[in-house]
């Protein structure tokens, strides 16, 4: 359905080239129509096909994993598509779930984690220091004994089967679904409590507890004989009282395991549980946990990190190592505006996707693949972000060749020239790199209507 190739204004404008202050960056003049739709669909027939049985037959679970930075971190963009596929098709459950706020950072709010111990972190955006960053693309540790409590916060959400994915598979951690308070019993010394009258001396009062003056000062941490009228004393005695002391005690469950994870099944539906350390080990390292339900629907993964590139998830194997835990129909990939800041070429940038994509697909080759491309952005605050444009155009040049489907988010929010009417209309923040909450809730509108029109279209032609 492509007419042309490049996306550099929106469709009503006709430049010949613009220059830019920006380096001294030339772009291209050509123009697409910005109408909203996925380009190169054929290659999603498989996910269609599985999404038309769901829909015809009500069982079965559609997993799609959405990759990028920030906005996906924050589950901005990505929850908006999660909310609206779920309506319709059903929910599977919150999917990969992973504790942001113990490694200090944001994250979604589906799932709330707690913890009573600290845990150390690394983001896949740092030189690899020997931390195993794995499916999070954070790598999570921490050398105490620890209880990890794991809440969904949506009653809809509720779980039957959690997974665990940690690096090479390694067992551990337990896991309980609750804790039963133990009251233990002992004993200790009985205290009284004495108020010092006026005209008291401490071997009167030592003489009537039947003690020495020597214990009273010890126990009270008195270095005179000196006391003053009013005040208290604690006076040990030889009595024995019972004290009951309460703690928790969790009692792990039999967890199964396969090539990918450790994982546990229920019965019934499970609103919260903890992970516990299941041996001694120097060092525990937590990937990531998957939240599912026996509901038929969808599975929608979000996995991103502030500030990342394609090459950040590139220099860490592990990541692709483990996609296929979360057993991917359809990777969605939105990345590429941090790299325009870092002023990649777009040759750059492209080499980095397609070892990304290439990557994906090696570790997951029946998985359906869509990029969107970056949206429109400023230099400081006032410089068309022409990168982005370059990145877009050559997305689209080789989506065919390189097997993959496109939405080209960068054309449908209005291309180069439009971020201030984007800001105008409250979908940007003040920075005019990153959108609002209202922006990125509008990306997943956009995106979901974009998705489902080429479905639609693919049953179209099914019948």
């Amino acid at each position: 359905m492509l007419c042309c190739l490049a996306f550099y204004a929106n469709a009503s404008a006709q430049v010949d080239s613009v220059e830019v202050d920006m380096d001294s960056v030339v772009i291209d003049s050509t123009i697409i129509i910005s109408d909203n739709i996925i380009t190169n669909t054929s290659v999603l027939d498989p996910v269609f096909e599985k999404l038309f049985k769901l829909e015809q037959q009500k069982k079965g679970h559609i997993n799609i994993v959405h990759i990028g930075d920030s906005h996906i971190q924050a589950d901005l963009f990505s929850g908006k598509v999660r909310e609206e596929l779920q309506a319709k098709y059903g929910n599977a459950g919150a999917g990969f779930s992973f504790p942001y706020n113990l490694a200090k950072t944001n994250g979604g709010y589906k799932v709330k984690f707690t913890s009573n111990a600290s845990w150390e972190s690394r983001r896949n955006i740092y030189t690899p220091d020997g931390t195993e960053v794995g499916l999070s693309a954070i790598g999570l540790t921490t050398a105490e004994n620890f209880v990890l409590g794991l809440e969904v916060r949506d009653t809809s959400d509720y779980f039957n089967t959690i997974k665990i994915v940690t690096p090479h598979n390694s067992s551990l951690f337990d896991v309980a679904t609750s804790s039963k308070t133990i009251t233990l019993e002992s004993t200790e010394p009985k205290v009284i409590v004495h108020k010092i009258k006026s005209g008291e001396a401490l071997s009167i009062i030592a003489e009537k507890y039947n003690t020495s003056v020597s214990e009273i000062k010890k126990y009270n941490g008195l270095r005179s004989n000196n006391i003053r009228a009013g005040k208290t004393l604690k006076i040990p005695t030889g009595e024995k009282v019972k004290k009951e002391v309460q703690r928790s005690e969790f009692i792990p469950l039999d967890l199964q395991k396969d090539s990918l994870s450790s994982y546990y099944y229920s019965s019934e539906r499970l609103s919260k549980i903890y992970l516990l350390p299941n041996k001694q080990e120097k060092l525990y390292n937590l990937n990531g946990v998957i939240l599912e339900k026996d509901a038929p629907g969808i599975l929608y993964h979000t996995i991103g990190v502030n500030g990342a590139k394609c090459s950040d998830y590139n220099k860490y194997p592990m990541f692709f190592e483990q996609l296929p835990a979360l057993n991917p129909d359809l990777v969605i990939v939105s990345l590429g505006t941090n790299e325009s800041f870092d002023k990649l070429t777009a040759t750059e940038y492209i080499a980095q996707l397609n070892m990304f994509i290439d990557s994906v697909k090696a570790e997951n080759p029946y998985a359906c693949v869509i990029i969107t491309t970056p949206p429109p952005s400023l230099f400081k605050k006032k410089y068309p972000n022409t990168f982005v444009g370059d990145y877009t155009r050559n997305i689209l040049i080789q989506e065919t060749e390189k097997g993959y489907a496109t939405w080209n988010m960068f054309a449908v929010l209005g291309g180069l020239f439009s971020v201030n009417e984007n800001a105008k209309k409250g979908l940007m923040s003040s920075d005019r790199i990153h959108y609002s909450r209202e922006g990125y809730k509008q990306q997943g509108e956009q995106f979901t209507e974009a998705f489902l029109n080429a479905y639609n279209n693919f049953k179209l032609n099914r019948q």
